[in-house]
């Protein structure tokens, strides 16, 4: 059986960049940070009260994982905006948005009352969104 989800894949064009963005202005530590075989550069990333996750920061580069035709869809829809990544929760929507702001993140969508909490929606530099969230108060 299944017992947890410990990584999952964010597409991003540069992960030097990709990293400077995610430990710099999100606050995330470094996991790892290796180079694999065929100069292949295998980073991780997380939330430091999150040790047992970590977020891949990969490029989609034809080789291990596509094929040329395919890296380039990818990469496209990450330039475009269109893959979506995941929800990071926060217990001050509001603040963390003020926080993240001065530091430059780009927010499409500044704090707002959703159904399921206070919802903010922002992008990482390689074009991916994600929302930020705060749980409802019990």
């Amino acid at each position: 059986m299944i017992s947890k989800m410990s990584h999952a894949t964010i597409f991003v064009l540069n992960q030097q960049e990709a990293l400077e963005f995610y430990r710099d202005k999100l606050g995330f530590e470094v996991r790892t940070d290796a180079t694999m075989e065929g100069g292949y550069r295998w980073l991780t990333v997380g939330p430091k009260d999150q040790p047992d996750f970590e977020i891949i920061l990969m490029e989609p580069n034809p080789g291990y994982m596509f094929d040329e035709a395919t890296a380039s869809q990818v990469r496209d829809l990450v330039q475009r905006g269109k893959l979506g990544a995941c929800v990071f929760d926060t217990p001050n929507c509001q603040a963390t948005y003020e926080e993240l702001s001065s530091k430059g993140v780009d927010f499409l969508h500044p704090p707002s009352q959703q159904p399921w909490g206070i919802s903010a929606v922002f992008k990482d530099n390689s074009g991916n969104w994600f929302s930020l969230s705060q749980q409802p108060e019990d």
